[in-house]
């Protein structure tokens, strides 16, 4: 069990190496998935994948891709779910600069745009390119990214072009649950995304 905690925030603990049945099941009917799991990639192929990057991906986003769906064009987001390996359209790059197993860099919001300075290279390039994969689009580069390495392994973050902020109640702007199931139970729920004053 990890615990994530930051400035000004409570811990939230997360089960990040097991998953209920009862949440593969609840994960599955959010977002429309066969039964059969005919579009599941399989425990060989999402091994193979953790191998490939050196990581072990987050409950319950593991057991959802081995045996739910690799994606889906429901979503969420907006614009639909994509495959494990795969990038939004509007990604911006081929993801050929991306290092899963660099840890991703922030553990609190970060907000560049209208910045007096210009952000540090490096670490912009380190925010989109590294410990995530990337989940889905809500369009105009408003990606969703779930944290795979690093202090924040678990949890869903908005990055765009303007900043990046991690989903969850205990960071603010919103009443969903932190992580992937928090995630799209609150899409599933038909709730705006920041729906918190």
């Amino acid at each position: 069990m990890a615990e994530i905690a930051g400035p000004g925030w409570y811990q939230f603990p997360m089960n990040l190496e097991y998953v209920d049945p009862a949440v593969l099941a609840e994960l599955r009917e959010a977002v429309g998935a066969d039964d059969d799991g005919a579009s599941a990639l399989g425990r060989p192929a999402v091994r193979a994948f953790e191998q490939r990057h050196g990581v072990v991906l987050p409950e319950p986003y593991r057991s959802f891709v081995a045996e739910v769906s690799d994606g889906s064009k429901a979503g969420p987001p907006d614009y639909g779910l994509v495959g494990l390996e795969d990038l939004p359209a509007d990604y911006g790059s081929d993801g050929s600069e991306r290092d899963l197993a660099r840890p991703f860099p922030l553990t609190e919001p970060w907000l560049w745009e209208g910045e007096d300075d210009e952000p540090d290279e490096a670490r912009l390039r380190s925010v989109f390119d590294d410990g995530s994969i990337v989940l889905g689009t809500d369009g105009c580069g408003m990606n969703w990214h779930l944290i795979v390495t690093g202090p924040h392994r678990g949890h869903v973050w908005m990055i765009s072009g303007e900043g990046a902020m991690p989903f969850g109640a205990e960071f603010g702007h919103t009443t969903g649950e932190p992580g992937f199931a928090g995630w799209v139970r609150h899409w599933a729920a038909g709730e705006e995304w920041f729906d918190a004053g």
